[in-house]
């Protein structure tokens, strides 16, 4: 409730700003609609606008899952061999420097235009942020933890299970936290390439239709997805932190 009421003030200004530019411009509904107009057609095509939804949130947490899986994987490989890394860390580096929309055609075109293309940007974007703040901190375990542990005669995989993954559970938390924001975007970003269904697809038929009101609503309900995915992340990292301690 508390983060509610913080969001609400922002939030009911940036509409307030938005609505007065209308009002004080006068610009063509289809150029830019205001805030009242666009909340009117979201609730009046809820349901549409819903089934949509649910079809972008089932690519998101599937592409979480994923996501989230492969990057603890990888930062746990690469943080245990140092040649792997020399090898393969800056490839990761140098991977985030391609543009998603460049390979968003491609994976259309090697998974097709269901819902799997549309998972493997979600993931592609996920990865990243999750490898990188997990590998981070596993690699900063604090060293007095370490040194302790040498001194009490601890064997590797005791000290990588017992000291080096919990300390670095911070770091994966968040990591997830980051990943949650952005996984919408790649979902929606395999649906503008190819989809029959999704937000993304209703966003470009709404402008190919000059619809523009609608377009906005799609907008606002991927924005509230990626908040809500945020603080859904927030909450499970403060439990688990919690239940560490």
């Amino acid at each position: 409730m508390r983060a509610l009421a913080r969001l609400a003030l922002p939030l009911m200004a940036l509409l307030g700003l938005w609505q007065g530019l209308v009002w004080l411009l006068a610009p063509p509904p289809f150029i830019l609609p205001g805030p009242i107009r666009v909340l009117g057609v979201l609730w009046r095509e809820r349901a549409m606008i819903a089934g949509h939804a649910l079809v972008t949130l089932g690519e998101v947490l599937a592409g979480l899952v994923l996501g989230a899986a492969l990057g603890w994987g990888s930062a746990l490989g690469l943080a245990l061999s140092g040649r792997l890394r020399r090898m393969l860390q800056p490839v990761l580096v140098a991977s985030q420097a391609i543009p998603v929309f460049a390979l968003a055609p491609l994976f259309t075109l090697w998974f097709g235009y269901g819902t799997a293309s549309k998972v493997a940007m979600a993931l592609l974007i996920i990865y990243f942020p999750v490898t990188s703040a997990y590998l981070d901190a596993l690699l900063h375990t604090p060293p007095g933890w370490l040194a302790q542990a040498r001194v009490m005669g601890a064997r590797p995989r005791a000290v990588l299970w017992r000291i080096r993954m919990p300390a670095a559970l911070p770091g994966l938390l968040a990591g997830m936290k980051i990943a949650a924001v952005y996984a919408p975007i790649g979902a929606v970003i395999g649906e503008w390439v190819g989809a029959s269904r999704g937000l993304g697809y209703l966003m470009l038929m709404a402008n190919a239709r000059a619809k523009t009101d609608l377009m906005f609503a799609a907008v606002l309900v991927v924005a509230g997805l990626a908040l809500a995915l945020h603080r859904l992340a927030d909450l499970a990292a403060a439990r688990a932190l919690a239940r560490r301690s």
